[in-house]
């Protein structure tokens, strides 16, 4: 926090002293990158943004047991993760191509037609996933989305589909109304999955 503020500083004073910005243009290997730059008493200085890193405390444990837990929960975010960000580039694909088919009929056809390329491809894959890696990709799902499963179903295929695999999921122990909590029982799955995408686990 502490260097994100003196970072801040830094470039506040820079713009604020600087007496020109410029970009800087750089050929390197045929290729041309353009880079930002301040001009402070007649000084070129190179800027640029970085990305966010996480850092927290080393993990202690106390036992074995709670070790090898953990580790455990590291496997299922690692199997369910890539599910739920496809989950979200397929939905974001799904509504741009709703927003063009003008007909309800039109519609509901590309979606049956979606859900069983979905199907088709992913079915055998999905059907290896555990109950508990179940239970995290529906809690993914909507960390990703910003919707529960069960609010998507509704939306894309009815409220009958929706109360069904409801049901279905109610059978084997899962939720599909189930939401993500980053800061209450999800607080763990959160920590581990911002690892990830930053490339730390």
């Amino acid at each position: 926090m502490i260097r994100k503020i003196a970072l801040g500083a830094l470039i506040l004073f820079m713009t604020c002293n600087s007496k020109a910005q410029d970009t800087i243009k750089l050929h390197k290997d045929g290729a041309k990158y353009v880079l930002y730059g301040v001009i402070i008493d007649g000084d070129t200085l190179f800027l640029s943004s970085i990305d966010e890193v996480y850092i927290y405390p080393r993990r202690e444990f106390d036992s074995r047991r709670d070790y090898r837990r953990y580790k455990r929960l590291i496997r299922n975010v690692k199997k369910a993760y890539p599910y739920a960000k496809l989950a979200k580039k397929k939905l974001d694909e799904i509504e741009a191509n709703l927003g063009k088919i003008k007909s309800e009929k039109a519609q509901k056809e590309y979606i049956k037609k979606v859900e069983k390329d979905l199907m088709d491809e992913y079915e055998e894959e999905l059907k290896k996933l555990t109950l508990t890696q179940g239970r995290i990709l529906i809690k993914l799902i909507d960390r990703e989305t910003g919707e529960t499963s069960y609010e998507l179903v509704k939306e894309l295929r009815g409220s009958l589909s929706a109360f069904f695999w409801q049901a279905l999921a109610r059978l084997f122990g899962s939720n599909l109304k189930s939401e993500f909590d980053a800061e209450g029982e999800d607080k763990l799955i959160n920590e581990i999955v911002i690892l990830i995408e930053n490339g730390q686990l």
